[in-house]
């Protein structure tokens, strides 16, 4: 275990959270600290549920763009200066459907995001 908390050292992770079946945590003397993450022990929320989905109804929906749609996504993001990718602008409109900001970020990117056209099947 040491040896291996090491090489994610010398490989500059500071890993933390969840991994895969692991959970890490650097404890107080600033080791890391990793066990086999134990599985929930009541089933999840309605509310969790939906968010899930609607999150896994958000990369459905970026991976049914055309990749010049993606793409103008990702350029908006950086022309308009954002501190987040293409993907993270499209999740938060997908989600919020906040039009306005969306508008804004077309106004500075001089690209044009909404509406979608998804291809057919």
């Amino acid at each position: 275990m040491k040896a291996a908390t090491q090489l994610l050292k010398y490989l500059g992770l500071n890993t933390q959270g969840d991994l895969g079946p692991w959970t890490m945590y650097t404890g107080k003397r600033g080791q890391l600290v990793f066990f086999v993450k134990s599985p929930p022990l009541e089933p999840p929320s309605n509310l969790q549920s939906s968010r899930r989905n609607a999150f896994r109804l958000n990369g459905y929906l970026w991976r049914q763009l055309k990749p010049e749609q993606r793409q103008r996504w990702q350029s908006a993001a950086k022309r308009a200066h954002l501190k987040i990718t293409g993907l993270n602008l499209f999740t938060y409109w997908n989600l919020t459907k906040d039009d306005a900001t969306i508008s804004t970020v077309e106004r500075l990117s001089r690209l044009k995001l909404i509406p979608l056209q998804f291809p057919l099947p």
